[in-house]
Formats: structure tokens, sequence, C-alpha cells
């Protein structure tokens, strides 16, 4: 299919050196068209309503609605001090969606903060950047610098009184930044900490200030849907989904061809992995996949036919998140590949709630334990019931609910598989079994 601004909005204008977009080959492609048009002649409350009005959705893995967000902030003369903060802190496993925007089409997600910036009237935005994207800093201040040069940036911009500055801000590697109020602190220079909701961002944000935190992605579609308007881009989805637009959609694992494409809504897993990622490898076959990066719950073959969109991933169990799926061949343990992520999520959590804290580690050592093969009677019910402890509503922030999710699902789906890591030397005793209880209260390690 050939890529044009009317069924790829986010990516037709990547080139296929994969060499990034500047200033003048963007601005060709109808680049900086969206910012003409809204500062010269839309009200920021209609540039609000028009992203509202076309049910985009974040970007970022929970799929809240743009629109409904922005309307948070407030629109008071009052609040001269308002923060647009991009959050580009791709930290989760098997993501790699924004780093391709940022890398190739920075200017796209330029205008899209400039966009933002007018509908919300904020004077200043951050680009919180993760650290180890050292190309992607590089090539947004580029670009920066660009748009500053070309009146689209700083003071007074286009004519309309206006003025708006933007900064990247590298981070310094921790996965809870991506939860924005961690993000916040973190920009603050304080230890890297969510903070307790209500109050919201929108009222009390960075440096006390209103603030909105919107993902990379969904900067991106700002400009076409400011541009074109929000019945083409309901339109996109061609009614294969309540969800309307494109995302960005991929496969990796041992795939044929992994990768990520800009596909429409309705889009079935299926689709994806065989008609875009070329199936699995030679002489594999799928055993299990994960819709949206590693803290959503595995899936099985049964579910490749779900159409990749919010509700019917959400409907089967797990979460649509990035929509970037991996793909688990018949090969791997599951044992061994939950332990391995439940790793990373201890490692990464900031230590500032119990359930957290202990919970997830207690969870590795178990994992650790049944991958041996020494695994005690209770452990796999010990693990459901951290699975329970640690949910939504149990802990301070989402990383512990979003932990567990490929736990409990692997439990779920692949049980035997753990059942054998008991030892033998237990479950040839049937009095030791019946006699022992799990129990949250009482930590054998």
């Amino acid at each position: 299919m050939i890529l044009t601004a009317e069924n790829h909005p986010l990516t037709w204008r990547l080139r296929s050196d994969a060499a990034p977009v500047w200033l003048d080959e963007y601005k060709a492609k109808q680049g900086y068209a969206a910012v003409e048009k809204a500062y010269k002649g839309m009200a920021p409350q209609e540039v609000t309503q028009v992203v509202k009005d076309a049910g985009l959705r974040g970007r970022g893995g929970a799929g809240f609605p743009t629109g409904v967000k922005w309307s948070l902030m407030p629109m008071d003369p009052k609040f001269d001090r308002k923060y647009l903060l991009c959050n580009a802190d791709e930290m989760e496993p098997g993501t790699y969606k924004d780093r391709l925007l940022m890398e190739q089409l920075p200017h796209q997600l330029i205008e899209g903060m400039i966009l933002s910036a007018w509908a919300l009237q904020t004077y200043r935005g951050y680009i919180f950047l993760r650290g180890e994207y050292v190309v992607a800093a590089e090539r947004l201040r580029q670009a920066i610098r660009e748009a500053e040069a070309a009146g689209y940036l700083g003071n007074n911009i286009l004519g309309s009184g206006f003025n708006f500055e933007l900064f990247v801000h590298t981070g310094a590697g921790r996965y809870i930044c991506g939860e924005e109020t961690a993000l916040i602190s973190s920009l603050e220079g304080r230890r890297a900490n969510p903070r307790a909701k209500p109050p919201f961002p929108a009222v009390v944000g960075a440096w006390g200030k209103p603030t909105c935190v919107n993902n990379v992605e969904t900067l991106n579609n700002i400009p076409c849907i400011v541009l074109n308007g929000s019945d083409w881009y309901k339109g996109l989805n061609q009614g294969k989904s309540a969800d309307n637009g494109t995302k960005l959609m991929g496969f990796s694992g041992r795939v044929k061809r992994p990768g990520l494409w800009e596909l429409p809504f309705g889009t079935t897993a299926r689709e994806i992995l065989e008609d875009y990622a070329g199936g699995m490898a030679d002489g594999l076959t799928l055993k299990a996949w994960q819709p949206g990066g590693a803290g959503t719950d595995f899936l099985t073959e049964q579910h490749l036919d779900l159409s990749m969109d919010f509700d019917s991933i959400g409907k089967a169990g797990s979460r649509l998140g990035t929509a970037l799926a991996m793909a688990v061949d018949h090969t791997v343990n599951m044992v061994a590949l939950t332990r391995n992520l439940e790793e990373f999520f201890a490692r990464e959590s900031c230590g500032w709630c119990t359930p957290c804290r202990d919970g997830l580690p207690w969870s590795v050592k178990i994992l650790r334990a049944l991958e041996r093969g020494e695994g005690q009677p209770g452990d796999i019910e010990t693990l459901e019931q951290l699975c329970r402890a640690l949910g939504p509503g149990k802990t301070f922030c989402a990383h512990a609910p979003g932990a567990v999710e490929p736990l409990q699902s692997a439990i779920k789906y692949f049980r035997s598989e753990f059942e054998a890591g008991i030892s033998p030397t237990f479950s040839d005793n049937k009095h030791a079994i019946a006699g022992i209880q799990p129990n949250l209260l009482q930590q054998r390690w």
C-alpha cells in the first residue's frame, strides 16, 4: 500500500532511507499547516473541541480520551503559568513506537505540542525523554531550533500574541518515570515517586501549576486532526472499531519480520502477525502473545482474531497497551519468561508503597524456585494471592497492577508449567501437601 496523508497520517512523511525529515521537507509535506490554521483562525477552545469530537484516545497505554483530559485544564486567565509535558520516557519492554516518531519525524511531535499549547494556553513545554534515546534527543533539539528560527516557537507565534517555549529534558533512566506524576517529580529534580491523586496534575502539577501530560504518539495525532477535522479522523478505522483513527501496531519476538506499522483500529492481531510480521519463524509455533508491552496479560492463539482496539482486548482479559505485541513461541518456558518480566518490574519499583516494594521481589523469589524445580506446595496459590494483593486499587500507582498482569495470565493459561516446578520431594508427600496452606502473612523466605 502507498502511504498517503489520507490513510497513514502518522507515517506518510517517513523517508525510505530512514533519515530525519527536517523543516524544509516537513513543510513541503503539509508540515505546520495545522499550526497556521489554528493560530490564525481557531480559538483555543475550538482546537480542544475538534480533538474531543475526533475521539482521540491516549496512545501511552491507558486510552483515556485526550479531549476530555484537555478539558480538565483551567482556562481562567489568572492561571498564567501552565505546563504541557510530553511523556517520551519509553521504557516498556518490547515498545519502540515513540522512538521511531521522534528520530525520523521530530517536527511532527513539535507541531503537535505547539497546537496543544495553543489549545491549553500553556506557556512552556517539556519533552521528558528516556535518557538512552541519545539520537532522538539530538534530533529533537535541532528541530526545536529550526522551529524557533521559523517563528513557530518562542514569542508572538505567527503574530498571534501567544508565547510558547519548548525544551527537551532527558531522564535518569527509571521505568517509574512513565507514570505521569512520577515524571513530574523527576522533572522538578525530585525523586521519581508517584503522587497521590487527587489533586490531579491538571490542577496541581509541575511546580504546583496546572499541567497536562500526553504521550508522544498522542501528540503526533493532533496536527492531522486539526488540519482535516474530526469526521475525517473518525473515518480512518473504516468502521472496523469503536476506536477512531490509526495506531502504530507491531509484533516482536521470533517472527519473520518484526516491526511496527500504522494500521487502522479494528485490524486483527492475526493480520498483523501473519500479513505484516510474516508469521512465526520457521519451525516455531505461537504459544502466547502480549498485546501491548510487558505489563499486559498474555493471550493465546485463540485470541488472534480479536480486533486490536481498547475494548476488544480488554474484554478478552488483557489490555491494548502500546499495541506492540510480543509473540512467544512454543519453545519458551512460561515460568522462566514470567520470572524475567517480574525481575524487571521488581527492580524498577520506586519502593514507595509496601505491596509493590515487597510483593514483587517475593514473586521473583518464588518464580526462581519454581524455575529450578525447587518449588513447594502452596507456591502457586501464594503467587495468585500476590496478584490479588497487588491489583488495581491496592497500590499507590499502576506499576504493581501492571507488573502482575503477565504473572496472573501465565498461571491462568499455563498452570501445568508452574506445577512442574514443584519439587518431587514435596509432590510425593501427600501429608506435606495437605499440611501446607498458603498464607501471605507467613513468608518462608
